[in-house]
């Protein structure tokens, strides 16, 4: 059976919507032979990375960047789940062939749905830039969502969670 990470951060109630949302489209009974594993970002671990075939990240925009506990699940697994580093230190552009991250030779798709108050850029920018220099692959256009969400904005996080599930199902 596939599985399918759920890695969120959703200290609002607002961010906890929009990860309940895309867990609960990510679950639809029309989907099957997918296991969604939900773990929030401060206890995922690079095993629960390695042993998924998808990921979804969820995280507010805090300050213009993403949460301080994505950009600790990133970077307490970065390097063991595949991740690729310049001699300098920087981020590189995706590690072809899985690495570390199954050996499959396949990179596995992600999703990402950010929510700000009044602007996501810089957070979207931080994660795909992380996101990049993995053995991962964007699977959907990210979800931006600012200030207060309606049931047009829920459903949206619940498609993307279904896209995700349904890329990995059988």
């Amino acid at each position: 059976m596939a599985s399918l990470l759920v890695v969120h951060h959703s200290p609002t109630g607002t961010v906890r919507a929009v990860t309940d949302a895309v867990v609960a489209g990510a679950r639809h009974e029309d989907i099957s032979g997918v296991e969604v594993v939900v773990r929030p970002a401060l206890e995922a671990s690079a095993e629960d990375v390695l042993g998924a075939d998808g990921y979804l990240l969820v995280t507010p925009a805090n300050f213009g960047y993403m949460s301080g506990a994505l950009k600790h699940f990133f970077d307490s697994l970065f390097l063991h789940v595949g991740g690729s580093l310049a001699d300098d230190g920087a981020a590189v552009g995706g590690a072809a062939g899985g690495g570390a991250a199954g050996g499959s030779g396949r990179r596995r798709p992600f999703g990402l749905a950010v929510h700000g108050r009044y602007d996501t850029t810089g957070a979207v920018r931080s994660v795909l830039a992380i996101t990049g220099a993995l053995p991962w692959q964007q699977a959907a256009p990210v979800l931006e969502l600012l200030g207060d969400l309606d049931e047009a904005a829920l459903e949206e996080a619940r498609e993307l969670g279904g896209t995700l599930a349904a890329l990995l199902s059988d």
